[in-house]
C-alpha cells in the first residue's frame, strides 16, 4: 500500500470483496464493480425510463443527456472528441464493425497484418475477411522465450504495404505491453490503418489518442470496473466517416424512402437500434470512479502485489511461469506432467478464483508449446492478502496433486 492509496478504503467500495474468504484473482476475465457503478445502473433504471434520442418528454430528455455525457465523458478519458466514441457491446463488436466495414472494397491483393499473440476477438473476424475477400493474413510472430513481438518481423510485413495493421495493446496470456506507439508510427510510414485492442491495455495506464495517433482504438467497459454489455469503438473522425455502415435500423439515418436512405451524421451512423445506455451510464460511473484516484499510485499498488506474486511463484520450482514480464497485472504458469484445469479446480474449491484454458488464444499458446496455462491477474482492489493466500492454496493443491 502506497502513501497515497488507501486499499481498505478502496476494497470497502466493492460489494464482492466483503465476503473474507474469497479472493479473485481473475481480473483480466472481468473486474468486480464498485458501488458507484452498480448505483448508477441502479438510479438509471428506477428514474423515470425512457428510450434515448426517441421522444420530446422529460424522461428522454433525461435520458438522452445522460447517455450523451457518458459519451463525452469517455471522449475525455481518453483525449478524443465525442463525435469519435461509438458505443458497441464491447472490444469484440468493435473489431467485428472495423473488419466488416473496411473490409467491403478489399481484394485478394490485400494484406492484413495480425500478431500471432491475439485474442481471438483480433483474429477471427480477420480470417473471415480474408475467407470473404481473398485478402492475406501477414502474421507477426513473437518470440516464445520473452513473450515480445518480433518488431523485426514486424517491419518485414509492413514492406508488403497492409492495408490493416491490427494489434493489442497488452497480451491477455502473458501481460506483454506491446510498443504500440512505434508500432503505429511504423504502419502509418507504409500507409496502414492501425487498429488496436485494448481491452487489457485501457485498464491500467492513462492513454491520449492525441498522442498515440491509432486509427482505431477499441475497449470492454467490463475490464474497466464497468458494466459488461457496453463497448467503446474509438477512431479518428475522418477515419469513421469513410466506414460503410454495419447496422441498418433507427437513428442511424436522417432521411429514408421507401428505395433510399441517407446516413445520420457521426457517430448516430453506427449506433441502429436501441442503445444500452445503462451501459454507457455505468461505464461513465466507473471512469469517474478511477479518476478520484491517483493514477500512479494506484499502479504502485497493484506493482507491488504483482512482484509478490512473481516471486511467490519462483520460489517454488515446480511452477514454469510462461514469459513472466518484470511489469504487468497478470502472469501465466503451468505445472509439468498436471493439467491446467485440475490445478483451477482445486484452487477454486479453496475458494480462490483464477483462469485456466487457452485464453482465447489458440495460436499463441500453440506456439509457447503448451496446452494451456493457469492465469492469475489482478486489480486494484487485490491485496497483499489475497497474494499470500493465493500462495497457501497453491500450496495444498500441490501437494494434494502429489507434485
Amino acid at each position: 500500500m502506497t502513501q497515497d492509496f488507501d486499499i481498505h478504503a478502496l476494497r470497502a467500495q466493492f460489494p464482492a470483496c466483503a465476503d473474507p474468504k474469497w479472493v479473485y484473482l481473475d481480473s483480466a476475465a472481468t473486474a468486480q464493480k464498485p458501488q458507484a457503478v452498480i448505483d448508477a445502473i441502479s438510479d438509471f433504471y428506477g428514474s423515470p425510463l425512457a428510450n434515448v434520442h426517441r421522444g420530446q418528454h422529460q424522461a428522454s430528455l433525461s435520458a438522452t443527456e445522460k447517455f450523451e455525457q457518458a459519451r463525452r465523458d469517455v471522449a475525455a478519458f481518453i483525449d478524443a472528441k465525442p463525435s469519435e466514441i461509438i458505443w458497441t457491446r464491447g472490444a469484440t463488436e468493435s473489431i467485428n464493425l472495423l473488419a466488416y466495414s473496411l473490409s467491403q472494397h478489399f481484394t485478394q491483393h490485400d494484406k492484413i497484418v495480425v500478431s500471432e499473440m491475439e485474442h481471438h476477438a483480433n483474429l477471427i473476424p480477420w480470417q473471415l475477411v480474408a475467407q470473404r475477400t481473398g485478402a492475406q493474413l501477414v502474421k507477426i510472430p513473437c518470440c516464445i522465450n520473452t513473450g515480445q513481438l518480433d518488431m523485426a518481423a514486424y517491419q518485414q510485413a509492413l514492406m508488403t504495404h497492409p492495408r490493416i495493421v491490427a494489434i493489442s495493446h497488452v497480451s491477455n496470456v502473458t501481460g506483454t505491453r506491446h510498443p504500440i506507439e512505434e508500432m503505429t508510427e511504423l504502419a502509418h510510414r507504409y500507409g496502414a490503418i492501425v487498429i488496436i485492442d485494448g481491452a487489457q491495455g485501457i485498464v491500467h495506464e492513462p492513454l491520449s489518442m492525441q498522442t498515440l495517433n491509432a486509427d482505431f482504438y477499441v475497449f470492454s467497459g467490463h475490464k474497466l470496473y464497468g458494466p459488461t454489455g457496453i463497448g467503446v469503438l474509438y477512431g479518428k473522425q475522418e477515419r469513421l466517416a469513410a466506414l460503410s455502415a454495419f447496422h441498418g435500423g433507427g437513428k442511424m439515418i436522417s432521411e429514408v424512402s421507401f428505395d433510399s436512405h441517407t446516413l445520420a451524421p457521426l457517430p448516430a451512423r453506427f449506433e441502429a437500434g436501441t442503445p444500452n445506455a445503462a451501459g454507457a451510464i455505468g461505464l461513465a460511473a466507473a471512469i469517474h470512479w478511477l479518476d478520484q484516484y491517483d493514477a500512479r499510485a494506484m499502479d504502485s499498488h497493484i506493482s507491488h502485489c504483482y512482484q509478490a506474486l512473481l516471486d511467490g511463484l519462483k520460489q517454488r520450482p515446480v511452477i514454469k511461469l510462461i514469459c513472466p514480464q518484470p511489469y504487468s497485472t497478470m502472469v501465466s504458469f503451468v505445472v509439468e506432467g498436471e493439467h491446467h484445469a485440475d490445478i483451477a479446480e482445486l484452487l477454486g474449491q479453496q475458494n480462490v478464483a483464477v483462469r485456466a484454458g487457452h485464453h482465447c488464444a489458440h495460436p499463441f499458446i500453440k506456439a509457447l508449446g503448451v496446452e494451456g496455462t493457469v492465469r492469475v491477474s489482478l486489480g486494484a482492489y487485490n491485496n497483499q492478502e489475497d497474494i499470500q493466500r493465493f500462495l497457501t492454496a497453491l500450496d495444498k493443491t500441490l501437494y494434494l496433486l502429489g507434485v
